[in-house]
Order: C-alpha cells, then structure tokens, then sequence
C-alpha cells in the first residue's frame, strides 16, 4: 500500500507545479494530485504482471526447441525450473490480479520485446544461474529468487525505467514506490494461501488516506500568507526571498500538519519533512528546516494551536 511519505511527496510536487500556475482552478489542481497517487497502482499491477509473461514466454520457447530438426537431449528434457516457479504460479492464478488486470487494462499483446529482452537479462543473472542449477525446489527458494530478479533486475534496469516512463512520464517518479510495493507484496505471500494470496491494496484506508491528501494540499494553499508570515518571523537577519523555495514549501506543509492534523504526533511531521528536505532540496535544508520548525512549535504551544488528539498525542 501507498505510505504516507509518498503521499507528502506526491502533495509537495502537486503544490509546486500549482505555484508556477497559481490561476489553475484548486479543485482541479486536488483532483490532479489525487488521480496521479491512484495512477501509482497501476504501475504497481503492471510489474505484478511481468513474471507470469516471462513463464509464458520461455514455456512457448521450450516448446519451440523440442520441435525444432535434430532437437538435443537438453532440448527435448528442459530444466523447468523457472517456468515452474510456486511463486509466479501463484500470481498467474491469483482471483484478484486477475480482476485488476482487466480493469487496469494491463495487457503484453504489443510489448512481446519488452518480455524477451528483460528475460536475457535475468538469464544472465548470477542468482538466476545459481537458482536453475540446483536440484532441489522449494517454496521459499522459489520466492527469494522472485525477490531479487525484482531487487537486483527490476529495481537496477535502466531499460524497465525508460519503458516505464515511456508508458507514462508520471512513472519515472512513482517507480521505486510501486516497486517497493511489489517487493513487500511478494515477501508476504504464502505457500498455504495457495491461488488466494493478498494483493496490496492502494492506501491503508482509503478514505483516511486520500483525505489526507487532499487536506494537506488544499490547506496549505487557504494558509500560504499566514504559513509565510510565521516562517519570516522565525528568519533571523534573513529575507524570506533568500530561502530555497522548497524549504520554504516544505516548512508550510510542516505547519499545516501540526495545526491542522490532530491525529499525526508532531515528531512523526518533523521528521517526516527534515527527510523530504534531504531528498529534495539543499544539504544544509535539514539543519535550517529544523531550526526554524522548532521555534515555529514553541510557539504554537505557547498559542494553544497544537490540538493533539489519539495517535497525535504520542511522541510530541
């Protein structure tokens, strides 16, 4: 499922690309954020589908070999290992995938280079050699072989990331996160489940989750003059016109959360935004974002404005 880290940063870039056109309409603007979160999913099943293609592909050329002229002993008795894998039979026959790959349209009819020029790649895979040349087969070996085409080929290939990205520019962004959904998915499933194993779903609680969403970017948007005026106050002998405008958005995004969030500790928000800071703007932001949030929550407290409720109260 999608984490809440992913959802700040989906919000930071939707509430970026709103300040270059502050004249878009912020229903639309939300609803952009939002459909491109959910777009996330669909990259998300589309790698779920690659495993079951590559088994269908090599049991096709297996077939092939056996009825070509003069077939040799290796030809006529394959080692089906991989075809064979627990693992992918389990996604091939799984009820839900099944459902979402007709409803997402995922489908390799046009795309037969992709499957073959990826499974090259896992040939030549050191795991995937070791894995084909042992003679024993279990559940868990079938599995951890899984887990690192997606760790080490998936997760590395630079042609996976163009063909993605070529699919739809949103990807190049959402990759690591589908991926990272993908690995846990896999990780979890389990030889008794048989064809039923659980498919992630997109959020946790979808209507906790997208709400969230939209919350933060649409009250950081009613709040930016009042977030900027607090943030200018904190500058000491600097001008906020000098600040990284990134810092500046992920600090607003801060505030937002400590005023507006009850639920969300206040340490989990700080936290949250010094790690966006170090992936996404300078490398002295974490050390100024911070100070100045810290002064910022001296003062809402002081003010009354930390309304922790729940889960929000832990941690403060």
């Amino acid at each position: 499922m999608i984490s809440r880290r992913f959802l700040r940063t989906k919000t930071m870039q939707a509430l970026y690309a709103h300040s270059m056109k502050p004249y878009q309409n912020v229903v639309t603007a939300e609803n952009e954020l939002v459909s491109t979160v959910k777009n996330t999913y669909a990259l998300f099943l589309w790698f779920f589908s690659i495993l079951p293609e590559m088994t269908f592909y090599r049991t096709r050329k297996l077939e092939d070999l056996k009825g070509k002229n003069n077939p040799t002993e290796e030809d006529l008795n394959p080692n089906t290992k991989f075809v064979e894998n627990q693992i992918i039979a389990q996604i091939e026959n799984n009820t839900t995938l099944k459902l979402l790959f007709q409803k997402y349209h995922i489908n390799w009819t046009n795309d037969d280079d992709f499957i073959i020029r990826l499974f090259h790649t896992i040939e030549e895979f050191d795991d995937y050699k070791a894995y084909m040349k042992r003679k024993s087969r279990s559940y868990e070996e079938d599995k951890q072989l899984v887990l690192s085409i997606i760790q080490n080929i998936f997760a590395e290939s630079e042609y996976m990331h163009w063909f993605f990205g070529e699919k739809d520019p949103n990807w190049v962004d959402d990759y690591e996160e589908a991926l990272a959904m993908l690995y846990k998915n896999i990780e979890d499933f389990k030889q008794s489940k048989g064809d039923d194993c659980k498919i992630l779903k997109l959020f946790k609680n979808s209507t906790d989750d997208e709400q969230f969403c939209r919350d933060l970017f649409r009250k950081t948007i009613e709040h930016d003059a009042e977030y900027e005026t607090m943030i200018e106050s904190k500058l000491q002998n600097w001008e906020l016109e000098r600040v990284i405008g990134m810092d500046v958005l992920l600090m607003k995004m801060a505030i937002c959360e400590f005023t507006e969030f009850p639920t969300i500790p206040v340490k989990v928000t700080m936290n949250e935004y010094i790690d966006l800071a170090k992936l996404y703007s300078s490398d002295k932001s974490k050390v100024f974002i911070n100070g100045i949030l810290d002064r910022l929550i001296i003062d809402l407290r002081d003010q009354n404005r930390l309304h922790k409720t729940g889960r929000g109260l832990f941690q403060n």
